[in-house]
């Protein structure tokens, strides 16, 4: 498997998703935002998605292994690295989690909370999500996009929003992400396809996937002609250009005039 990659930060603050690219692996961690509110952690958002991606790797070197027992394996071996931090935090640092294998023949995928892969066969593009976090606390979500961001009543109901998110945040009530429990693992979306059925593949963080699902200014098919002629830089470039056409969210509402964007585009 050829693995392209790349990411880039949506703005003055660190990036906080992760990716990795190996003859067998791509991965693409998207760190949950603090909305600048504590986490009972010291390290912060991005040295938890590097800690989390890189025992990812490790831990998914036998190929044989089940990508969420991987996934179970590498939250728990972070935990131990820093616990002089509050873990039991609800706003402890997590991610969302997307992972594509190639082994023998068949694409394994794991996904856990809303970073896709997207599968692009002869008849047409699968994606794979989990939209769980769409379903929780619709209202408090209306309430923080009927602001323009970086306004203080952005701000605000941004804040309010994640407090509320935190609550049920890996819980059988809300939906699941990596954080600091190696449970939230048997949460995750898995399956296998056959490699024979796919032409190319997209793992993403959703700063990428938005310019198709919610700014509707493209295509899995076009975004594919563009990863295919100008990479993932290209494609990343592309969404930059959409948002800065608008950047205070007023045609698009989001949390964040710009997210990190972040892909792993996979040929064999």
């Amino acid at each position: 498997m050829r693995v392209s990659i790349d990411t880039h930060a949506g703005g003055a603050n660190p990036n906080e998703d992760w990716v990795a690219g190996t003859p067998a692996l791509a991965v693409v961690l998207d760190g949950l935002s603090t909305a600048g509110l504590a986490t009972g952690c010291r390290h912060g958002v991005p040295w938890y998605v590097a800690h989390l991606g890189s025992q990812l790797v490790a831990a998914l070197a036998d190929p044989d292994r089940p990508l969420s027992s991987g996934l179970a394996d590498a939250l728990e071996r972070v935990a131990t690295t820093h616990p002089e931090c509050d873990l039991g935090n609800p706003g402890t640092p997590s991610a969302t989690v997307a992972i594509l294998r190639h082994r023998q023949g068949l694409l394994d995928h794991l996904v856990l909370a809303d970073s896709p892969i997207v599968l692009g066969a002869a008849q047409g593009y699968s994606v794979i999500t989990d939209l769980r976090v769409d379903d929780v606390l619709p209202e408090m979500k209306a309430e923080v996009e009927k602001h323009e961001t970086h306004t203080e009543g952005h701000r605000e109901a941004l804040q309010r929003f994640v407090l509320a998110q935190r609550q049920v945040r890996n819980t059988p009530d809300g939906y699941w992400v990596a954080a600091a429990s190696p449970d939230a693992a048997e949460h995750s979306l898995t399956g296998t396809t056959p490699i024979g059925e796919v032409h190319a593949a997209a793992v993403m963080s959703d700063g990428v996937s938005r310019l198709v699902t919610e700014y509707k200014m493209a295509t899995w098919s076009e975004m594919f002609a563009t990863l295919q002629t100008g990479g993932p830089r290209e494609l990343i470039e592309t969404v930059r250009k959409v948002e800065a056409t608008d950047p205070t969210g007023r045609r698009w509402p989001r949390y964040k005039s710009g997210d990190d964007a972040t892909i792993a585009f996979c040929q064999w």
